[in-house]
C-alpha cells in the first residue's frame, strides 16, 4: 500500500527491545528466495542471520542484538534462478566513503536542533508573496581543500564558507544539487544508490544535520535536487532491486 514514511519503518534503526540494544533490519524485496544481514559481525556470511519474511507483503526482517551503531552491513539476496546479489540498503541513513559501498548503522535521532525559530517563522510566512532568490550549488565543487587529492570540505566547513557567501550576495535560499549517496564523483549526485543517506563523501548524517540547521539560523533556506529517475547500474545499488 501506500506510506509516506516508509523510511521510518524500512532500513536499519538502532534501538532496544526488551532492554536489549540491537539493530532491526528492514527490506522489500518481494520475489528474493531469501535475505540474510551480513556484515563484519558475523563475517560476511548469509548463512549465519537470514531474516524473517512477513507474509504477504515481501517484507524480510530481523532484529540482531549487538550489533550497535557504526556496524558496517550489507543485505545478501538470493534470487530465483540461484542468482545472489550483495546490495546496500536503500533506507540506509549513512553509507561507506566511496569506493568502499556498504551501508552503515546510524542513530539519526542524537542531534540536538537550533533552529525552532526558523521553523516558527517559515510556518507563519506567505511564501507565495514573498521575494526569493534561489542560489543552486554543487557542494564538491564550489570550494575544496588546497591539497590536490580528491578530498572534499566537511558539510560543517562548507556551512560556514557557504553561508557567509550566500548571505552577502543576498539569497534567500540554497538549492542543492543532489545530495542523496552516488558513486561516481563526477555525476554531481545525479546518480543515486541510497536516497535517504546524505553522502558521506561530506562527512556524516549529523553534519550534514549541522550544515541544514546552521543555514536556517541565518535565515536560508535548504531546498534538496531529488531524482527519482536517476540510478546507475552498480551491482550495490539499486539494479535489479
Amino acid at each position: 500500500g501506500i506510506h509516506y514514511k516508509i523510511y521510518e519503518l524500512l532500513g536499519a534503526h538502532f534501538l532496544a527491545i526488551n532492554g536489549v540494544l540491537g539493530t532491526y533490519f528492514a527490506v522489500w524485496a518481494p520475489n528474493a528466495i531469501r535475505v540474510s544481514v551480513v556484515g563484519d559481525f558475523n563475517d560476511w556470511d548469509g548463512r549465519r542471520h537470514q531474516m524473517r519474511r512477513l507474509p504477504d507483503c515481501g517484507i524480510f526482517e530481523l532484529f540482531l542484538p549487538g550489533v550497535l551503531e557504526g556496524a558496517i552491513y550489507k543485505y545478501e539476496i538470493k534470487a530465483k534462478g540461484g542468482l545472489t546479489y550483495l546490495k546496500s540498503d536503500p533506507y540506509a541513513n549513512y553509507a561507506e566513503v566511496r569506493p568502499a559501498n556498504a551501508s552503515i548503522v546510524f542513530d539519526i535521532n542524537k542531534y540536538q536542533w537550533s533552529d525552532s525559530n526558523w521553523m516558527k517563522e517559515r510556518k507563519l510566512k506567505k511564501t507565495k508573496e514573498l521575494p526569493m532568490s534561489i542560489y543552486e550549488v554543487h557542494l564538491g565543487s564550489f570550494k575544496k581543500p588546497e591539497e590536490k587529492n580528491g578530498s572534499f570540505f566537511n558539510y560543517r566547513r562548507l556551512a560556514k564558507i557557504l553561508g557567509e557567501y550566500v548571505k552577502e550576495m543576498g539569497y534567500t535560499h540554497i538549492e542543492l544539487l543532489p545530495i542523496m549517496e552516488h558513486p561516481f564523483d563526477g555525476s554531481w549526485g545525479y546518480q543515486v544508490t541510497g536516497y535517504y543517506a546524505a553522502t558521506s563523501r561530506y562527512g556524516t548524517p549529523e553534519d550534514f544535520m549541522y550544515f541544514i540547521d546552521y543555514m536556517h539560523q541565518l535565515g536560508i533556506g535548504v531546498i534538496l535536487d531529488w531524482v527519482p529517475a536517476h540510478f546507475p547500474r552498480d551491482n550495490h545499488g539499486l539494479s535489479n532491486f
